[in-house]
């Protein structure tokens, strides 16, 4: 059994989301053209605040019981630096996905990313009792695949030259996790750390 807080990791903590504060960054966010595609294989488009509060409360009224949506907050902040959720959650399965996101380029490569997807497969494995969980990742974000293999999670499968990316064909990864493989790989942090 874990003893330390479900929410809380080293450098970063798991919040509820608030659509309205979540949209005033997202918006900002939105502008950025690398995270927009680091995000989502969707043609690149803006988004208004309004638009994208919508779009929030609508995962969130979606299906409460296959999803849980969190922001990302340092430690000392108060304000999202990004966000992070469980959703398509099988329940007979034990396998739901992941999506992870951040948009201010400041934040990136200082291990936040690494520590929220901790939190979330901690919450997954040990709360919601997951067998696996997975996620996709494009090949032309070689960052966030270490990161996720850091985290224990492993390539499965590539879906070859599906993205069409200012003139270049990339792949996507799926990747995945599953319980033994998470708390092997979490003893291991903990037992270094």
């Amino acid at each position: 059994m874990t003893t330390n807080n479900l929410f809380t990791g080293k450098l970063v903590r798991l919040t509820a989301e608030e659509p309205d504060v979540m949209a005033k960054a997202a918006v900002r966010w939105n502008q950025d053209t690398e995270f927009a595609r680091m995000l989502d294989s969707d043609p690149y488009r803006l988004f208004s605040k309004k638009k994208i509060k919508e779009q929030n409360e609508k995962w969130l009224e979606k299906d409460p019981t296959n999803a849980f949506f969190f922001d990302i907050r340092t430690l000392d902040g108060d304000h999202p630096i990004g966000f992070v959720g469980l959703f398509d959650i099988h329940w007979n399965h034990g396998d739901g996905m992941i999506g992870i996101g951040f948009g201010d380029r400041e934040n990136w490569g200082k291990g936040y990313g690494s520590d929220a997807m901790n939190l979330l497969l901690q919450f997954a494995f040990t709360e919601l009792n997951l067998r696996r969980t997975s996620l996709v990742v494009f090949e032309y974000n070689p960052r966030a695949i270490r990161s996720y293999e850091n985290c224990g999670f492993t390539i499965e499968g590539r879906v070859r030259e599906v993205l069409n990316r200012e003139g270049c064909r990339w792949d996507f990864f799926y990747m995945g996790i599953l319980r033994e493989e998470w708390e092997q790989n979490h003893l291991n942090v903990i037992g270094h750390g």
